[in-house]
């Protein structure tokens, strides 16, 4: 169920990003539910690439987060960001991103959005036993 929230609540945060960003879009669809389904797909997708990659890219690059005190985070997000982008761009529907400038700014707006969701919605976090 949990997982289930997650995605819904990143599909909103990329939802936003879309709608505030002017080089953050989401192709494909031509109906309301069919953009719907979009949003879901590359949230989902997103989980995806931040479970599998994120991981790896973090082990790799640990000195570059001490050495800017974490800031590299933001680097990782819109590296992420970008990497959502091109593999849903691979078929006619997905996320489009049209720099890294942009993909930062995403990534800073769909985190700072997922995190105030999952704040309010409750279940949305890991219970601390």
């Amino acid at each position: 169920m949990r997982f289930l929230l997650r995605v819904l609540i990143n599909a909103a945060a990329i939802w936003l990003a879309t709608e505030v960003l002017s080089g953050l879009e989401v192709v494909g669809g031509a109906t309301t539910t069919e953009r719907l389904l979009i949003f879901l797909g590359v949230a989902l997708l997103f989980g995806v690439v931040n479970a599998v990659v994120r991981p790896i890219v973090a082990f790799f690059s640990f000195p570059l987060y001490i050495l800017t005190l974490g800031l590299f985070t933001l680097v990782v997000n819109a590296l992420m960001i970008m990497l959502t982008g091109w593999l849903s761009e691979q078929t006619d529907i997905g996320l489009r991103v049209d720099g890294f400038g942009t993909a930062l700014v995403a990534g800073l707006m769909i985190a700072v959005v997922s995190f105030l969701l999952s704040i309010v919605i409750p279940g949305a976090r890991k219970k601390k036993d």
